[in-house]
C-alpha cells in the first residue's frame, strides 16, 4: 500500500470548465463523447499508508479516467467526485486525499500514475456555502475520507479571526492507523480554542485514549451541539455510517430524509446537512 502527492504547478488546460460537484464519498458511471478539461501533475509524496494525497490544478473537481471498453464507439469515463483538502485561496493547485482500494478502479488509477501524466477533471460545482457565524455552533461526523469536506469548513472558520463559530468533530475510523489527517487535525484543535475533534475507532490499539466502537448517542450528547436553530450537524462518510447517524441522501443526491441517531436525538432536516 502507498501514499501518492502529485503536484501541478504550472501549465495550460483545454475544454470547457462545467460546474461539478465537491461530494462525500459519491461515484458515477458517465459515457464522454468530448473529452473534459484536463490537468497534468507533477511530484510525489506521501500521507498514510493507503491514501493517495494528489495536487492539481483548480478546485473541487471531479476527476476523470478513460478506464475500461470502448462503447459505442466512445471511452467508457470512470467519474469520481473529490473535495480538496487544501485552502481554497490557494493558487494554481489544489490538494486531493483518495483512499486507495485494492478493486477501487479511479484509486488504483491514480496509485499508478507518475510525475507529469494526465488526467481529465470537470467543475466545480458547490455544494454548501459557508457565510462567517452563520451558525453559533457546528457540529461534524465524519467517517474515513468523510473528513475532507470538513477540513475545508474548519479551515475557513478557524482563519478568519472575525468568525466566532464554534465547531466540534466526531471522526470514525477503523483503527488508529486508518485516521487520515490527524497531524492537522490535532494541530488546528491545540491552536484553536473554537475547536475540538473526538476520535473513535472499531478496533483500537492497546495505546488507545479515544473513543471505541460506532458513532454512539452518547458521543453525540457530549461532543457535539444539542438541537436548535442556531446549530448545523454537518455528516459525511460511507453508507454505513450515514445510515446510522443521519440516513443517506436520496437516490437524486438532495439530501433526502432525516433518520438514524440524530433523527432519534431530536434534530430536525433543517439542522443537518449530508455532503
Amino acid at each position: 500500500m502507498a501514499a501518492l502527492l502529485l503536484r501541478r504547478l504550472a501549465g495550460t488546460h483545454r475544454g470547457r470548465m462545467p460546474l461539478a460537484a465537491a461530494a462525500c464519498g459519491g461515484a458515477a458511471l458517465f459515457y464522454a463523447s468530448t473529452p473534459p478539461s484536463v490537468a497534468l501533475m507533477e511530484e510525489k509524496g506521501e500521507e498514510a499508508a493507503d491514501k493517495v494525497v494528489t495536487q492539481i490544478l483548480h478546485s473541487r473537481l471531479p476527476v476523470w479516467a478513460p478506464i475500461g471498453e470502448e462503447v459505442e464507439g466512445r471511452r467508457k469515463y470512470v467519474v469520481r467526485p473529490y473535495t480538496p483538502i487544501s485552502d481554497p485561496d490557494s493558487k494554481g493547485y489544489f490538494d486531493l486525499l483518495i483512499k486507495v482500494y485494492p478493486d477501487g478502479k479511479m484509486s488504483q488509477y491514480f496509485a499508478s500514475l507518475k510525475p507529469g501524466d494526465v488526467v481529465e477533471v470537470k467543475g466545480p460545482i458547490e455544494k454548501l456555502r459557508y457565510n462567517p457565524n452563520m451558525k453559533r455552533q457546528i457540529g461534524m461526523v465524519a467517517g474515513g475520507s468523510g473528513i475532507t469536506p470538513m477540513l475545508q469548513v474548519v479551515r475557513a472558520i478557524l482563519k478568519n479571526s472575525d468568525d466566532n463559530t464554534q465547531v466540534s468533530l466526531i471522526y470514525a475510523n477503523v483503527s488508529p492507523d486508518d485516521i487520515l489527517l490527524k497531524k492537522e487535525l490535532d494541530r488546528l484543535a491545540s491552536s484553536y480554542p473554537n475547536f475540538k475533534v473526538f476520535y473513535t475507532v472499531d478496533k483500537p490499539s492497546n495505546d488507545w485514549r479515544g473513543g471505541v466502537g460506532f458513532v454512539s448517542k452518547d458521543m453525540i450528547l457530549k461532543g457535539l451541539p444539542g438541537p436548535g436553530q442556531d446549530s448545523l450537524i454537518l455528516v459525511c462518510g460511507p453508507p454505513g455510517m450515514m445510515n446510522h447517524v443521519s440516513g443517506d441522501k436520496a437516490k437524486d443526491r438532495s439530501q433526502g430524509e432525516l433518520s438514524g441517531l440524530l433523527k432519534e436525538l431530536g434534530y430536525t432536516a433543517e439542522m443537518v446537512y449530508k455532503f
